[in-house]
């Protein structure tokens, strides 16, 4: 058969995972490519000195910054992608995010669709990841529901499909005190399978390693679990793990992807695959990588580049991590229960008209994490009393598109390098260490191929927030100075902490300033389409995760039915 596919899936991640799922279940015929193996289940997943000093889930990869110096990224290569390790805060963008946006760093610029546009998918994707969350009791509005909670949350056309996670009584007692100062808080939407009403029902144990951490027992929402396994063993899906794409071949003319170059571990020499679709979903980063690697004498510049705009418009938040200690004990396992998106889309203070971001705490929190930022020769005794004073927040403000933050590459030619990394092959047992858990061989990029330059904008509303917050806690008795050391560690998230990236492929209505078009197909290819983060016009300040998984259902939804007939 000359095209055995009607579609090739490139990484199988939020947005990958999603549209797999979709198109397998109407019956298509898919191959799904992933350039990793499964992520292990062993003990290890929840042990904080492997997850984050040994960098244990991360690549072994190295990428060079804008003035060439190592740069060792956060990226999760397995079947699942980055959502194996993600914190499962499932936020949808505010309905003002699709809009044009000022902000004291430049302009936030509109979507080509609107709020109205993605509602139904926001909530099919909220189901389809087990979304806990509560919009309260506010009455309804046109369209469905609003929240009582929070003032910016758009509506929603159906409530959530679980309820919200309680608090334990650390974050209560603070919650109970900043309302007490006018500020509203919310429960956050997780995609955690927690069965607080049923516990002997309940996937979630609600253990005190979630963000950051995989999840041992298969209780974190992702795309793995939720969407992959859910389809691998159909007759009508083909999975390849350890499989990574090198390039896109295009027809004599450039007008169409012809074929898939790829490079498997366990063979010296690429295969090439057909179908009549490609989704490429490898993620903003490296969906970009693969295009540029792809160029050809029809698009010399990298494939679907004529706009100039493949790897431009780089972003990820301007994010920190903020400890708050006080002389409080805290005893919470998990702490992302709630948060407030009052620093949203404006200031306290109206003499600074600008948003600022959101604030949410993170949902677990160990004293080996602090050991990065703590004073040399600290005890780690010291770190261990300070964190069971500590409340751990992130906090998060819109990073604008710049054309200057960028990916390129060192050349053009695909270069690759063995390399390994915990997991195995293949599919594996569902519970218990073996020796095929241990690692995995996988094909990275040479040192140096891949350059990610970055500049950080947007940075004093970000300092604003940080310092709304901290006055926040402080007046609400939360954070004290009284103890001898640092009242407050902040860990600005460096640029190897890419978990939140997106932009670099941008969606949009002229070919002369944007990839793709409004159902994500490149505007120079007919059968190529970009089904990840990179699709993002602006970053908004929410996490992207939500939103990546309800575009693929969008996308989806369109292939079934204009396109896969």
């Amino acid at each position: 058969m000359a095209n055995p596919y009607d579609a090739i899936i490139i990484g199988s991640g939020a947005g990958g995972g999603t549209l797999a799922l979709h198109l397998a279940r109407a019956g298509k015929r898919i191959l799904i490519l992933e350039r990793g193996p499964f992520l292990p289940q062993e003990k290890l997943n929840w042990d904080t000195s492997a997850v984050f000093l040994d960098n244990r889930y991360h690549t072994t990869e190295t990428w060079h910054d804008k003035d060439d110096k190592p740069l060792h990224p956060q990226q999760a290569y397995y079947v699942g992608g980055q959502t194996k390790v993600y914190g499962a805060a499932l936020f949808r963008m505010r309905a003002e995010d699709f809009g044009i946006i000022q902000h004291q760093g430049g302009i936030s610029p509109a979507w080509p669709i609107t709020y109205d546009d993605m509602e139904p998918f926001y909530t099919r994707a909220e189901e389809l990841f087990h979304v806990h969350g509560d919009l309260g009791t506010a009455p309804t509005v046109p369209g469905g529901f609003a929240s009582s909670y929070d003032p910016t949350e758009p509506f929603h056309s159906k409530p959530y499909p679980y309820p919200a996670l309680s608090s334990e009584p650390r974050m209560a007692a603070i919650e109970a005190d900043v309302r007490k100062l006018g500020i509203h808080t919310f429960p956050i939407p997780v995609g955690l399978k927690l069965n607080e009403a049923n516990p002997a029902a309940s996937k979630c144990v609600r253990c005190d390693t979630c963000d950051g951490y995989p999840c041992l027992v298969h209780a974190k929402s992702d795309a793995d679990i939720n969407c992959i396994r859910e389809i691998m063993d159909l007759p009508n899906v083909t999975l390849l793990t350890n499989s990574r794409v090198l390039r896109l071949l295009t027809n004599a003319a450039g007008t169409a992807v012809s074929a898939v170059e790829v490079q498997h571990t366990e063979s010296s020499a690429p295969a090439t695959y057909e179908a009549h679709i490609v989704a490429l979903c490898a993620g903003a980063i490296n969906s970009a990588v693969v295009l540029l690697q792809s160029a050809n004498d029809k698009h010399p510049t990298g494939l679907a580049n004529g706009s100039d705009q493949v790897g431009r418009n780089f972003m990820y938040h301007q994010a920190d991590a903020l400890l708050a200690i006080s002389t409080i004990d805290n005893h919470d396992t998990y702490t992302k229960t709630w948060g407030t998106n009052d620093f949203y889309f404006r200031d306290s203070d109206p003499a600074y008209p600008f948003p600022l971001g959101q604030v949410q705490p993170v949902g677990s929190f160990h004293h080996e994490m602090m050991k990065g930022d703590a004073p040399p020769l600290t005890p780690g005794f010291i770190l261990e009393g300070m964190k069971k004073h500590a409340v751990p927040w992130w906090l998060t403000t819109e990073d604008l598109p710049d054309p200057n933050n960028r990916v390129t590459l060192s050349n053009a030619t695909p270069s690759s390098l063995a390399a390994t990394q915990p997991g195995p092959a293949g599919p594996h047992p569902d519970s218990g260490v073996s020796p095929s858990n241990q690692s995995a061989a996988v094909t990275i990029a040479q040192p140096g191929h891949i350059k990610l330059s970055y500049t950080p904008n947007n940075t004093k509303s970000f300092e604003r927030l940080k310092d709304r917050w901290v006055d926040i806690l402080k007046q609400a008795g939360h954070a004290d100075t009284s103890i001898p050391f640092h009242a407050y560690f902040k860990k600005r998230i460096p640029l190897e902490g890419v978990g939140h990236q997106n932009g670099t492929l941008r969606f949009g209505h002229d070919p002369a300033t944007s990839v793709l078009d409004i159902h994500c197909k490149a505007h120079q290819l007919d059968n190529l389409y970009v089904v990840d983060a990179s699709f993002f016009a602006s970053a908004s300040a929410v996490n992207p995760s939500l939103t990546i998984i309800a575009n693929a259902i969008r996308v989806a939804d369109h292939l079934l039915a204009e396109v896969l007939t």
